[in-house]
């Protein structure tokens, strides 16, 4: 079967193969899958390069998460041959491919009604804003959220969420083609930090009270002045630093504001407490069974497009998700 792979570590846009490959035995826990969608993300992109914290030696193929229809499953896995599901790849057998190996143990069966390229958008995305609003945030309806880079992946799914919880949502993205794509996800107010001030507008909009928590997959110069925009006694959620900047936080701001520092990292819980992820998928299902949720997804590639694809994410020119469907 065709798989892209890392024959070397760097840009995967620059050192991506497209190869014939045969894929390991089946052993206990682990399921193959024929690939009918897989996510692109930037932890990829930094995996390729060699700066992740889960590091693989090449040769991989990269791609952390699938979706697709079990083709064998190994011992001891709740799954059968013909079962669709989702989730995280094994090893150095990843999603981007015509056939991966799926870690049972971390993966979800797609109820009937949920295509696969839905389940492999919302998986990372939507499940991080769950564990970031719902589980580590307690975010409550009523409430004020400022999501930067409300366009990305990250940033759009927590928009959604927030919406459905019945929150008021702030929404801040780089360019008026990203704030205008927020306002359309459903942001009550969309800000362009490239053409407008980001704390004099936000303070503006709420009236010089802040909001009740930031959601910030950035890091980077944008931490200083949101963490200025967090209200009294609220959280700043740590979701991730796609700016490539990890920012030092002022402990004396936080104390003085009674504001909480959180950090969120869905991925930490497997092997510690694989309980939230049962209900987390099990609320998103529900809701994209409802029509309550509305994935951004800004394109479906084909296999030969892959490295293309991966650039426009690393270059910031996507919005939402971007997801690979090898059988195109």
């Amino acid at each position: 079967m065709r798989a892209w792979q890392m024959g070397e570590l760097g840009n995967p846009w620059d050192k991506l193969e497209a190869r014939e490959v045969v894929l390991p035995e089946v052993t206990d826990g682990i399921c193959r899958i024929a690939v009918e969608a897989s996510d692109l993300n930037f932890a990829d992109i930094l995996q390729c390069q060699g700066s992740y914290q889960v590091k693989l030696e090449p040769p991989f193929t990269p791609g952390m998460n699938a979706a697709g229809t079990v083709l064998e499953a190994g011992g001891n896995v709740p799954f059968k041959a013909g079962d669709r599901i989702v989730g995280l790849c094994h090893r150095a057998n990843g999603g981007y491919a015509e056939e991966c190996l799926i870690v049972a143990a971390g993966a979800n069966l797609i109820p009937d009604g949920v295509d696969c390229l839905l389940a492999a958008a919302i998986h990372i995305t939507y499940g991080t804003g769950w564990f970031g609003l719902h589980l580590r945030g307690e975010l409550k309806p009523g409430q004020t959220l400022l999501v930067l880079a409300g366009a990305g992946g990250v940033g759009s799914a927590a928009i959604d969420l927030a919406k459905v919880h019945g929150c008021r949502v702030i929404a801040a993205a780089g360019g008026r083609e990203k704030a205008e794509a927020c306002a359309r996800l459903g942001a009550d107010d969309a800000i362009d930090y490239n053409a407008e001030d980001l704390y004099e507008r936000v303070m503006d909009l709420t009236g010089g009270g802040g909001v009740d928590m930031v959601y910030d997959p950035v890091g980077g110069d944008y931490f200083d002045v949101a963490r200025r925009l967090v209200a009294w006694e609220g959280k700043y959620l740590m979701i991730g630093f796609a700016s490539g900047t990890i920012p030092a936080a002022p402990m004396n701001h936080a104390l003085v504001k009674n504001y909480s520092l959180v950090g969120v990292h869905m991925g930490g819980y497997r092997g510690r407490d694989d309980r939230p992820f049962q209900r987390c998928y099990q609320e998103l299902y529900q809701m994209l069974l409802e029509n309550q949720l509305n994935p951004l997804v800004d394109e479906v590639i084909g296999f030969d497009a892959l490295p293309d694809g991966l650039l426009k994410l690393a270059n910031r020119q996507t919005m939402g998700r971007v997801v690979l469907d090898p059988r195109r």
